[in-house]
């Protein structure tokens, strides 16, 4: 039995009263049980995430009985950025900016019209149960808990992938919809320059970090990441002159899963940068979130950019708003250089970062720069 104790340590001000239990297992458990009587927390466990997201408060994964009848259910915490753990390394300036700014309730977007209406055949959300909000500064978001196929993306999967994405920013690209923002053209893209981007940048400028061990064999890295930097606004001018859409805004393949009931279908969490981007921004994320995370090598890099524009510019035939595969390719590459070029270096941690993980993301940042080095001259 998971105690009271242990769910106040996961959930904080989230921890929900019996009360909410009761109701919200005949929630997810309805037709099966609607008024359930005795409800119990049997697992509670932390969900590992990525703290250099500055939303995420807490993610938790709850399941137990209700009536003897199993249930289980997801549990996402954000917050405003003025709780991030990280937020210190920011300026004062910048810091100010950057709390008051930053749109840090945006994944709810995920279950407002302007997504769900739009969606296409074969691309969902999880199941919303409860949004509690919990003061001015926090949101607790109760969703359904996907059971997702573990196994490996193939190259298909990512085709495919390409492909809704595609759909989906072209049934997003309306003017009218995205004007409805009150947002200007690749505004979050710039907000995360001004922020996690200037961070890395002002560390890739300090000579010391290129005397550090860790990138001793990398350093020819540095003459290429200034350059990037010195076409920073070149290319945030491609970004805004290309045709625009609403994306799903954090695409990586761990934001998109696969049920193991439902293998034809992905479903998407994590929505974010919900203002005007430039179509095919969402690639970017596509190609790089395993890569990120350790879980594909940089090697695999090419093969999956091959199709990515191709299987793109396809799904966006099928929506009312189609797109060039020139749109599609500048939108996708000025997001890749500007979201992963600087950060997919383990800067921060160079002195705890084993060797084989500075040398992975050293070949994707190799890569990042070299398919990109065209853009903004």
């Amino acid at each position: 039995m998971t105690t009271a104790t242990a769910l106040r340590d996961l959930l904080g001000p989230a921890t929900p009263s019996e009360q909410f239990l009761r109701e919200l297992a005949g929630e997810i458990l309805a037709p099966a049980t609607t008024a359930p009587v005795k409800v119990t927390v049997t697992r509670a466990e932390p969900v590992p995430y990525d703290f250099g997201s500055p939303a995420t408060a807490a993610l938790v994964r709850l399941g137990g009985t209700a009536d003897g009848v199993s249930w289980s259910v997801f549990v996402k915490v954000l917050h405003n950025p003025r709780h991030w753990r990280f937020i210190d390394r920011m300026p004062p300036p910048v810091r100010a900016e950057f709390i008051a700014e930053f749109p840090w309730r945006a994944e709810l977007a995920a279950w407002e019209p302007a997504l769900t209406e739009r969606l296409p055949d074969g691309l969902r959300v999880p199941t919303l149960y409860r949004l509690a909000d919990l003061g001015p500064d926090r949101v607790a978001v109760w969703m359904e808990d996907i059971d997702a196929d573990p196994r490996p993306w193939s190259p298909s999967r990512f085709g495919r992938a390409a492909a809704l994405l595609g759909e989906l920013a072209g049934n997003r690209a309306d003017p009218a919809l995205w004007a409805g923002t009150g947002r200007p053209p690749s505004y979050g893209l710039r907000r995360y320059v001004d922020g996690p981007v200037g961070d890395a940048i002002r560390i890739v400028a300090d000579d010391a970090t290129w005397h550090h061990p860790a990138l001793a064999a990398h350093a020819a890295l540095r003459a290429d990441l200034v350059d990037l930097a010195d076409r920073i606004p070149a290319l945030l001018d491609l970004a805004c002159s290309a045709p625009q859409a609403l994306p799903h805004g954090d695409a990586s393949p761990q934001n998109l899963l696969i049920p193991r009931s439902d293998p034809d279908t992905f479903v998407a969490i994590d929505i974010a940068f919900q203002a005007p981007h430039a179509i095919g921004f969402d690639l970017a994320q596509l190609l790089v979130g395993l890569a990120h995370a350790g879980q594909l090598p940089a090697t695999a890099l090419p093969s999956i950019d091959a199709c990515l524009v191709p299987s793109f510019e396809a799904g966006a035939r099928k929506s009312p708003r189609p797109a060039s595969a020139h749109d599609i390719e500048t939108g996708y590459l000025t997001a890749l250089a500007l979201r992963s070029g600087f950060t997919s270096l383990p800067l921060r941690e160079l002195d705890t970062a084993a060797p084989a993980l500075v040398a992975e993301r050293c070949a994707l940042t190799r890569f990042i720069l070299d398919r990109t080095r065209h853009l903004g001259r």
